[in-house]
């Protein structure tokens, strides 16, 4: 499809301890609406980080330098034909402040839950996916997308921090 210019971070909008596998993210991508998903015809992202920080692949690519057809997937509108999805599991914590729902139920608010094993893995994953594509540039899913809170850290603060070029950060 295109030159693969961007990998682009999400997270899953899940509390912090919530455990979600890749069949969770493919029936709530791929099941129609009446069913409670999304009715994509493919998942939203290449790759996810578990809470545990293993690393699961969700849609198979190899290491050239474009995006093929089948190795799309719908993470952010516009992108994705350029694009490689990373997820990880989290993106909320319970909001001890906000107003118990009808059932007793906690609120949730946004919030950066990764936790050391997932940052391993994402660095890990990251300076490798740069390894393999000198040019792509790292962003994070509010880049693209009126969802402002994802992937819910700042990426490119983030990319500093664990000594990412500057040219690899997207701005």
């Amino acid at each position: 499809m295109g030159k693969l210019t961007h990998l682009i971070i999400h997270c899953t909008d899940t509390p912090e301890y919530r455990r979600v596998d890749s069949d969770d993210i493919i029936r709530w991508h791929t099941s129609s609406k009446e069913m409670g998903g999304r009715g994509w015809s493919r998942v939203g992202y290449s790759d996810m980080i578990y809470i545990d920080g293993s690393l699961v692949n969700l849609t198979p690519f190899n290491y050239d330098q474009k995006v093929d057809p089948w190795e799309m997937t719908w993470g952010a509108k516009g992108m994705n034909a350029v694009a490689r999805h990373m997820v990880y599991v989290g993106g909320r914590r319970i909001d001890y402040e906000a107003p118990l729902d009808d059932d007793d139920n906690p609120g949730y608010m946004a919030a950066d839950t990764r936790n050391n094993a997932q940052l391993y893995t994402m660095e890990i994953y990251v300076k490798y996916m740069i390894l393999r594509h000198p040019d792509i540039e790292v962003a994070g899913h509010y880049h693209f997308s009126a969802l402002k809170s994802c992937p819910v850290f700042d990426v490119a603060k983030w990319c500093k921090s664990i000594g990412i070029p500057e040219k690899n950060i997207h701005k």
